[in-house]
């Protein structure tokens, strides 16, 4: 949600390093970036009492409940970090935990701040990875693989929050979360009729086949898949070694909301629980969407305004999504990219 380094956007079967795409759709995100910054420039301007509140807010904030906060984004950024190291241990490189903190941080820097982050992220740390002898498939299986398990992780904490909510807060919840429902039984489906018709199995196979052989793209995709499949599968067969990368992955979630929660109670805000597990997850979109740098103004105003919805005064609930963010994202920056430096020249000297 606050655009740090730990979200799904960082995972892709086949990174690559995002210099061939056009200058307009870039334009174009600035010019869309200029407009809503300048909304909420306006904004601010109408409701300067309520920021002034805010910030008044701040200033008093518990120094403890602070810490507290801060240590639960570090134990998140940890969890985040532990999911990768467990993923190339699995494939056989031997990363220390601290090298693969500075790799996850200096991608977290980059995806959250440039336009089109995400892709130069990935292209990113999927270059530093090969710098580092690891088999190509490896890492992009690293990068699909650990977007797939965060990807899952926010999937449960959002079933979590629909069990849990009110029911007026249901009807918000429910439709995408039927939609993702729809997908994923969707695609069961189908492997489950490609798996028992030998028939349905060779008519997709060739025209998959001649798609590759048609079009150089597609083959370059399909080749892709294909390693990062077989590298995936053959990571850890079955189940069970599976637990721990999943537990991490939503402990990273979980962690992160539990700065959020902590951040409120450092303001002397009341916390509505069960509430909080639906702004929180309701705030993953706008923050996937990446409208402006960092999602400045975006998510502080929509996080604010969720919280709002629950009953908390403007003022509580700017300064409680004001604080989150800055411990959230903001903070993360510089060390993320002295970590994309140290990384990046590490790298080109082995």
């Amino acid at each position: 949600m606050s655009g740090g380094p730990r979200r799904t956007e960082l995972g892709g079967p086949a990174p690559g390093d995002g210099t061939g795409a056009s200058r307009w759709p870039r334009r174009a995100w600035w010019i869309v970036a200029g407009l809503i910054l300048a909304g909420v420039a306006a904004t601010a301007v109408v409701r300067r009492r309520e920021v002034s509140g805010a910030f008044g807010l701040l200033t008093r904030a518990d120094p403890l409940l602070l810490v507290a906060a801060a240590g639960c984004e570090v134990a998140s950024l940890l969890c985040f970090a532990a999911v990768w190291r467990w993923l190339l241990y699995a494939g056989g490189a031997r990363w220390p935990l601290r090298r693969v903190m500075g790799l996850t941080l200096g991608a977290g820097a980059v995806a959250g701040i440039l336009p089109g982050g995400a892709v130069f992220a990935a292209a990113w740390a999927y270059r530093q990875m090969r710098r580092r002898a690891v088999d190509p498939a490896l890492a992009a299986a690293v990068l699909a693989v650990a977007g797939a398990l965060s990807a899952a992780a926010i999937g449960v904490l959002g079933l979590t929050a629909l069990l849990a909510a009110a029911p007026s807060s249901r009807a918000v919840l429910l439709r995408p979360l039927l939609v993702l429902v729809a997908v994923l039984a969707l695609a069961a489906g189908a492997a489950a009729v490609l798996s028992r018709s030998a028939a349905v199995r060779r008519t997709a196979r060739r025209l998959w086949t001649a798609a590759g052989r048609r079009h150089e793209r597609v083959h370059s995709v399909q080749d892709a898949l294909q390693r990062v499949s077989e590298q995936a599968w053959n990571l850890r067969p079955g189940l069970r070694p599976w637990l721990l990368p999943a537990a991490e992955a939503f402990g990273n979630w979980a962690l992160d909301l539990a700065c959020l929660a902590l951040c409120m109670r450092a303001l002397n805000v009341a916390v509505p629980w069960p509430g909080i597990l639906v702004v929180y997850v309701l705030t993953q979109v706008p923050a996937a969407l990446r409208l402006t740098p960092g999602n400045l103004g975006v998510l502080e105003v929509g996080l604010a305004a969720l919280l709002a919805a629950y009953g908390l005064p403007a003022r509580q609930a700017l300064a409680a999504a004001l604080l989150y963010r800055a411990l959230s994202f903001w903070a993360l920056q510089p060390p993320g990219w002295v970590c994309w430096v140290a990384v990046t020249l590490h790298g080109r000297r082995r």
